[in-house]
């Protein structure tokens, strides 16, 4: 059972998705096998040179290479269509001795693949890039929301008689609330995106209010908690939207525009904050997110369809039974024999199992973990440089975070670049084999991860030591935009790689990914302020650029011996 559970599982959910994780991921499992029908031609053939995570390697061959343990669940058929003056067709005959048996003729797949007309890539590609803008919109306002507190510490400690390490504690609580997101990512199954999308985002909405109206730090800090835990919902099932909208031939632009989102969101709260608590009651500063989330919330109601392809499909099955008047007709996902509460138990426990048993696993969590941690570290450290060394105000030192938001976008610009390494060291393997077609290997993903590894020492080194009061502001500005750039070189590395390395248990991985990055969010900046008062500001930002310096040999080793590692995993894919 816990077999049958995983696999279906692990098709479409389980993480907070960022760059890259969502769409690449293949799918082994009741979502996968019907989805495919609107990935593939019309005839049912397989794509020639999709370059997914097992690119040389057809679904059916993979899964025969992988063994029984991750089997399909269902084999399909060709697609049917039913119009309202159509007549259901007529169930081909039962298969004579020998020959392969067919699926049950009224289970309802896509017909024609992307040109059915509820197949959520048929819509007009203006349509689609609509849903790419307002769910990428809607990750980075959670986001946001993390960091623009941060601002509001000087008005809101005044009225509570609170301090900055006490005030903190709402920046940690609501991280640790997004730290809990994979486990709502099951209820997709079950309900849809739709529906996920609307109440998590409506709950979000409504936990600002208690920030806004607080009469104490207590308030804020549980209200903050809630906060995080509820958009971590909307965070946890957006990503798979710009793969139920686009082919993976077509992924590549709104995928980047969307996998920026959440690394953006976190950048521009401070700036944002730094503006409204510069000029208006710190309270404000909630009342914009409310604003803000209220607007996101009424364009997902009227733009936003369910576009999450097993449950469209069962829409579709119903229309076919009332049109036709033949209760035959059925969706795979009708018939699934999960509970919310099994799949939920599953999402929980199967990250943690995965993380201590898998040295690259808890190795690159640990890497990510520590950058992220030292990304909202840095929300205690700029007022403390910015502000003591050059005489900011607050919204100048909101701006001054101009340079993580710019390394973010710089950073996400290279994306083609990395595709092209990646096939050229393909072909290279294709050669070495003399195989047919470009070969793919996992660690193909990792020469991103060790070009940000080399950078994001540099950048922490050129912010530290060049935050004298006698250098130029604009100089750490633009250390802190080197160590962006190679901050999202990483992050978007590692979770391409993981996607690839463990197919059926992506999601779980990517979970445990998302747990141990969010809980060093929450912990850094409890003490950053401390140790750039204790150490100075160029001897704490070395200690974090040595911290970082000490994960760097991680992703060249994985380049050289992952394939090795892979053999002795039970979980990695082995070639």
């Amino acid at each position: 059972m816990e077999k049958d559970m995983e696999k279906a599982f692990e098709s479409d959910h389980g993480a907070q998705r960022l760059p890259g994780e969502a769409d690449q991921q293949p799918r082994h499992s009741i979502a996968n096998d019907l989805e495919k029908g609107c990935d593939s031609p019309a005839d049912g053939q397989p794509r020639l040179g999709d370059s997914s995570a097992s690119d040389t390697v057809t679904l059916d061959e993979h899964e025969a290479q992988r063994g029984p343990e991750v089997q399909p669940v269902l084999v399909r058929s060709r697609s049917r269509s039913v119009t309202r003056d159509s007549k259901p067709p007529v169930p081909s005959p039962e298969p004579s001795s020998g020959a392969v048996a067919e699926k049950d003729p009224f289970e309802v797949t896509w017909d024609g693949g992307d040109a059915d007309p509820m197949c959520p890539r048929s819509m007009p590609t203006a349509r689609k890039w609509l849903l790419v803008v307002v769910t990428s919109f809607g990750s980075a306002c959670v986001t946001c929301a993390s960091s623009i507190y941060t601002s509001s510490y000087a008005g809101m400690n005044a009225e509570f008689g609170s301090s900055n390490i006490v005030a903190t504690l709402g920046l940690s609580t609501f991280v640790l609330g997004i730290a809990m997101g994979p486990v709502w990512s099951p209820l997709s199954e079950f309900y849809g995106r739709r529906p996920v999308y609307l109440a998590s985002f409506l709950l979000f909405v409504i936990w600002i209010i208690p920030s806004a109206l607080a009469q104490n730090i207590q308030t804020m800090i549980i209200a903050r908690y809630f906060q995080g835990f509820t958009g971590a919902a909307f965070l946890s099932v957006s990503g798979g939207t710009v793969g139920d909208l686009f082919s993976r031939e077509a992924m590549q632009g709104p995928m980047a525009f969307f996998s920026v989102a959440p690394f953006i969101g976190p950048s521009i709260g401070p700036l944002v904050g730094g503006f409204i608590n510069s000029y208006a009651d710190w309270r404000w500063t909630h009342y914009v997110l409310i604003i803000w989330g209220f607007c996101l919330l009424v364009a997902l109601f009227v733009f936003v369809p369910e576009t999450y392809h097993p449950v469209v499909l069962r829409n579709k099955a119903r229309r076919m039974r009332k049109e036709t008047g033949d209760d035959r007709w059925y969706a795979p996902i009708e018939k699934m024999n999960k509970s919310v509460l099994g799949t939920i138990g599953y999402a929980v426990k199967h990250p943690f199992v995965l993380l201590v048993s898998e040295p690259m696993i808890l190795s690159l969590n640990l890497y990510s973990a520590i950058l992220l941690g030292i990304l909202y570290l840095f929300f205690g450290a700029f007022p403390v440089v910015f502000e003591g060394n050059h005489g900011f105000n607050l919204w100048q030192t909101g701006l001054s975070f101009m340079g993580l938001f710019v390394g973010m976008a710089i950073g996400a610009t290279f994306a083609p670049i990395w595709v092209k390494i990646r096939l050229r060291l393909m072909v290279k393997r294709q050669q070495e084999l003399g195989a047919a077609a470009p070969v793919s290997e996992p660690e193909y993903r990792l020469p991103s991860v060790m070009v940000g590894a080399i950078i994001v020492p540099i950048g922490i080194f050129w912010f530290g030591w060049t935050s004298y009061a006698s250098i130029h502001w604009i100089v750490p500005i633009i250390g802190s935009t080197v160590f962006a750039i190679g901050t999202l070189f990483v992050f978007s590395g590692i979770f391409t790689f993981f996607v690839d390395t463990y197919q059926p248990h992506a999601a779980s991985v990517l979970a445990s990914n998302a747990f141990v990055r969010c809980s060093f969010a929450a912990a850094f900046p409890l003490f950053g302020v401390q140790m750039y008062h204790k150490l100075g500001d160029q001897w704490a930002s070395t200690l974090l650029a040595f911290l970082a310096v000490a994960m760097l040999p991680f992703p060249f080793l994985f380049f050289k011996y992952g394939k090795w590692l892979r053999r002795k995993s039970k979980f990695a894919v082995s070639s």
